[in-house]
């Protein structure tokens, strides 16, 4: 099979994830498209000419991750983007989903990040390490409290049957 066979093989399946990802980091889809076409782009090149990366999704992960923190060094609009929220998916206004997109995007940018990688692109906990460039247990922490917090927030708007995912209540 030709490489670039095999990178739309990959790409077919990991893109949605990946651009869902990004616009839950990002709040804007528009930059997540750029970003997620950038690092796609970047991964397509880098697989013509040296082969597959071990984990292509981890390796576009983190080329996307930090082309979204240079992009963000490099803007004046920082604050203007991570205080807006564009949902991964249209969702009704009454619908549930929504109070959860919203507790996610008040989550600070480490615990987003993490529980975007996570949760929405289904990394493992050590891919998600290795695109984040910390530590394993502090994914684990972070996810942790992220959880409590998105539990909290939850059960704030009257969301019944939410716990912090350690099965705790």
């Amino acid at each position: 099979m030709r490489a670039t066979e095999a990178f739309e093989r990959w790409y077919a399946e990991a893109h949605p994830r990946l651009l869902a990802s990004l616009v839950l980091v990002a709040r804007d889809r528009g930059v997540a498209e750029d970003v997620a076409a950038e690092a796609c782009a970047r991964c397509l090149d880098r697989w013509e000419r040296r082969g597959a990366p071990d984990d292509p999704s981890a390796w576009t992960y983190r080329v996307a991750i930090n082309d979204l923190r240079r992009r963000w060094r490099r803007s004046a609009r920082h604050d203007e983007l991570v205080a807006r929220l564009v949902p991964p998916a249209p969702l009704e206004v009454d619908d549930p989903a929504i109070e959860l997109w919203r507790a996610v995007a008040a989550l600070p940018e480490r615990a987003r990040l993490a529980v975007a990688l996570r949760y929405l692109a289904g990394l493992t906990e050590p891919q998600v390490a290795e695109v984040m460039g910390i530590a394993v247990g502090t994914v684990g922490a972070t996810l942790t409290k992220a959880r409590a917090r998105l539990a909290d927030e939850l059960r704030a708007v009257g969301l019944a049957g939410v716990d912090g995912g350690d099965g705790r209540g």
